[in-house]
């Protein structure tokens, strides 16, 4: 069993950055490959980026691929999703998500079936 708490969401300009952090409890941290969700209203929650427990591989939505970075410090048991040049249309509702296993054996990291545990969510805004 692992709980989920995500931070650091909130209103920037477009263009600007932002670093989400997802607190894990728990001491295995390192067993489980984690991942990031958004949700804007009246959509379906879908893929951002996701991370093996080790941290060595790493997975990425082309929507964000070369603007997000996801990384993973096992010792503080937190993920961290690290978001520059920032568009209108990254506004949504942002979940961590986590599965107890080290990787993707399936490479099915999108899915959001594959993952056991979410947090509540942090809400990122982003102004034209």
């Amino acid at each position: 069993q692992v709980q989920l708490v995500e931070s650091g969401g909130g209103l920037v300009q477009a263009g600007g950055s932002l670093r989400l952090s997802c607190a894990a409890s728990g001491r295995t941290f390192s067993l489980y490959a984690m991942g990031w969700f958004r949700q804007a209203p009246g959509k379906e929650r879908e893929f951002v980026a996701a991370i093996s427990g080790d941290g060595g591989s790493l997975y990425y939505a082309d929507s964000v691929k070369g603007r997000f970075t996801v990384s993973r410090d096992n010792a503080k048991n937190t993920e961290f999703l690290q978001m520059n040049s920032l568009k209108p249309e990254d506004t949504a509702v942002y979940y961590c998500a986590a599965t107890p296993t080290r990787t993707f054996y399936y490479g099915r990291y999108y899915a959001t079936r594959e993952y056991d545990y979410w947090g509540q969510g942090t809400q990122v805004t982003v102004s034209p």
